[in-house]
């Protein structure tokens, strides 16, 4: 039987409960096996000192554990340097058993800077995509986003439902509930000595007050 494998990457600094509320409905909407989480190592997109990776990929384990259809990857983390997502989908599908389906699990705002990305021509053609919007969102202004070099590669799907790449992946949206919470509101709120209590799990909770790694700053209130 073909595994459905969503693969859900990020900098996860911290993992919080929009996260974890996204990708439940993306596994259901999509009808996934799993979701892969993968934290990523070094994120070429971030210019902001990040938290070290050991402890990223540690709150991802503890935030999913309890949920079968949750898997935690470290292959960006074991091979280090810049992750890029092409590398990551490269080596999944050498890994994986032949004829798993990959679906690449990206907000929208990643999406909208999807012509920046490593090789974005090739992911088109190594997973289906599925962008998740908060409202729902509409296919044909997701289509006016592709790089415009990438609109000919691609036409609508059946029913109008998808867009369909010429190597037969799809680009689908997926429509998951509004959920007004960030990682750096998270920091911030860290920072200034407030709660974070049911924004993020609570084993990840006391994750970050053990380790201490988003310290008050002085001053801050």
């Amino acid at each position: 039987m073909t595994q459905r494998i969503g693969v859900f990457g990020g900098t996860f600094d911290p993992i919080h409960i929009g996260h974890l509320r996204a990708a439940e409905e993306a596994r259901e909407q999509l009808r996934l096996d799993r979701v892969l989480f993968v934290p990523a190592a070094d994120p070429p997109h971030k210019t902001r000192r990040i938290t070290p990776a050991a402890h990223r990929l540690a709150m991802v384990r503890l935030a999913t554990r309890g949920n079968p259809g949750f898997r935690v990857s470290p292959i960006e983390v074991a091979r280090g340097g810049r992750s890029y997502s092409v590398d990551t989908l490269r080596a999944l599908r050498a890994q994986l058993p032949a004829g798993t389906a990959l679906t690449l699990l990206l907000g929208l705002d990643a999406f909208r800077d999807i012509g920046t990305w490593k090789e974005y021509r090739t992911l088109f053609t190594l997973a289906d995509m599925a962008v998740w919007a908060r409202p729902a969102y509409r296919l044909g202004a997701l289509r006016a986003l592709l790089p415009v070099a990438a609109r000919a590669d691609f036409c609508y799907g059946p029913n109008r439902q998808t867009l369909r790449h010429r190597t037969g992946t799809h680009i689908r949206l997926v429509t998951v509930t509004a959920l007004d919470v960030s990682a750096s509101a998270i920091r911030l709120r860290l920072q200034r000595g407030r709660s974070i209590r049911y924004v993020v799990p609570a084993l990840v909770e006391r994750y970050l007050s053990r380790h201490r790694l988003y310290p008050r700053r002085r001053g801050a209130s």
